[in-house]
Parts: structure tokens; sequence; C-alpha cells
């Protein structure tokens, strides 16, 4: 029988990627949205999905969407994800993600039979590493330096808490940074990538503005993190964590030198007081043996090429 498989937050960047993966291995797929959710992610692929208006704050709401779903896989994407937004919103994120994870867990435990669920964590749970701590393994300390990476700290425990008092089956996947089209504009890859077509335009002034281009970031294409997260409910042992990343940080001037050789555009670059973080993670390299071992799982897109879609995506936008 074909399995049916519910995202969460399946509008959104990771999710409508994670739609199209499942379509072509033939899931029936189901999909939360709000009523304002913009859907222009998943226009394409709008009359081969199920979608369903859910808040994930509410849990009758939830508990109606699980019962009209009923899932076998769950995917629970939904979150409050730009770690920015948390310092200014930290009530919205940890309500969100927290309250959304705790009514999702005791939905599925209602529905009385075995849900998969991968709940997607974040590297910025890690939050401060030490230099020899790198690179990081699934044990390492979690010292979140965000509302952001505390929300998804609590989201893992209660993975490990549901698994253990429940015995359902969850698993917790902390990707790392990830990227490609579809990316939100707020975020820094997708950030550069818009200035840089806007400007190839002329309707941006040729300069970019830039945060902290010092901190190292462990990039995986979002085409290659949506094959780990199907093979993590596939392949991965229930109750446990596992990192998903490249293994390989890079600086984030970095990333910008290889967009702008991509550009013929001459540009000034300058920092922006208003991009820098009040608290920022120096480095997040990530150790992803434990998950490569479980699941044959490895990246195989390169950066450039993610780079240079993300770009073609946006100058075919602005």
């Amino acid at each position: 029988m074909m399995k049916r498989a519910l995202i969460t937050g399946i509008s959104g960047f990771v999710g409508s990627h994670l739609a199209e993966y499942l379509l072509s291995k033939n899931f029936e797929v189901h999909g939360t949205i709000r009523w304002r959710s913009r859907l222009d992610n998943i226009s394409h692929i709008k009359d081969k999905i199920n979608l369903i208006e859910s808040d994930m704050r509410d849990a009758h709401s939830v508990a109606r969407l699980i019962r009209e779903s009923e899932p076998d896989y769950i995917f629970h994407l939904a979150a409050q994800s730009f770690v920015p937004t948390s310092w200014h919103a930290p009530q919205d994120t940890i309500t969100t993600n927290v309250i959304g994870t705790i009514n999702l867990l005791e939905a599925a435990r209602a529905a009385g039979k075995d849900i998969k669920i991968q709940l997607a964590g974040s590297s910025e749970e890690y939050g401060l590493v030490h230099p020899e701590e790198t690179p990081i393994k699934e044990t390492n300390p979690l010292r979140p330096m965000s509302p952001y990476g505390v929300s998804k700290v609590a989201e893992d425990m209660l993975g490990f808490q549901y698994h253990k008092t429940y015995g359902m089956n969850i698993v917790v996947t902390r990707a790392f940074n990830h990227t490609g089209p579809r990316r939100g504009d707020v975020f820094v890859t997708s950030n550069f990538s818009k200035q840089i077509a806007e400007i190839e335009k002329g309707i941006k002034e040729p300069v970019i503005s830039v945060g902290n281009l010092e901190a190292q970031r462990d990039f995986t294409d979002v085409r290659d993190i949506v094959r780990a997260y199907l093979l993590s409910l596939e392949k991965c042992t229930p109750g446990e964590v596992y990192n998903v990343c490249t293994g390989k940080p890079r600086t984030i001037q970095s990333v910008l030198d290889i967009l702008l050789g991509m550009s013929d555009a001459k540009v000034e670059v300058r920092q922006d007081m208003q991009r820098m973080r009040p608290a920022d993670v120096p480095l997040l390299s990530g150790d992803c043996s434990k998950f490569m071992k479980a699941t044959g799982w490895k990246p195989e897109i390169r950066f450039e090429k993610t780079m240079e879609d993300l770009l073609n995506f946006w100058r075919e936008r602005v």
C-alpha cells in the first residue's frame, strides 16, 4: 500500500523540497498550512498533495490533523526557525516550537498506531562549542545561545521522553545549516544571493550589506537534507539523535566570495551592525559519522552548485 506522510510546515523551504522528494518515492503526501501561509513554494505540486489547515499551538487543531491525515510517517518541520527573530520574539518562538511539538506528540500518541516520527532538531542546540570539541558529535554538551536553540533542545528532549515513556517511534535529527533554492531571504546565503540579483538588475545600489563574515558554518544542500530525513525514519534507531551535515565548515566570507565570483557586478561590501547577532556561535562543524553508518547517506550536491542554483532562483524573481 502507498505510505502516508504528514509534513508539518509543508509550505516552508524544507517542507516543499521534502514534499517533492516523497512524491517521487510514491508517498501520499499530506501537509499543514495556516490561513496566512504563502503557497509559492508548493504551487507547482499543490494538486498532488493534501493540504490541511492547522495551528500547531492548538491541541484540538493538531488532534484533528492526525485524525484526518492518518499518517504512517510524520516529519515535524513546522517552527519559528529564524534565529534573530527568536531574540525579538522569544515567547512566540518557545510557544510555537515547544507547545507545537507537545501537541503533535500527544495527538500521535492518542492515535493508537505506530507512527514513525522525525523531529527536526538543529545544530543551534549545541550553541557554545569549544574548539577542542569539533567536529561536534551527538554526545557534545548542549549550550544553546539563542531562544531558538533553547526551543530545539526542548523539542529534542520531548522526543526522548515520549520514546522512553510511551515507546513511540521517534528519531531526532540535528541538521546543521542547509540552503538552496527557495531559502527565505532573511537567511544569509539567500540574502546575499538576492542582493546580488537586485544589483545585477539595477534595482539596488552596488553595495552588499553583511553581518559577521568570520562565523563558520557547515552547509548542506536542502535536497540532500530531505533525502536524509526520509532515511532517518527508514533506517535509524528510535530514541536516538543523529547529526546531519557535511563535516566541512566554511566561513560566511567564503560563501560571499563564491557568490560574487558568479556575478560580473562590481560591488562594495559593507558591514551592517543591524545584522550582527547579540550572541553569535563562532563555529559549527559537525560529525555525521553516526548517521552515515546507520543509513549509508552522504551529501551529493557540491556547495558551488547549491549557490549557483540559489543565485539563479533569485535572478528569476527580483
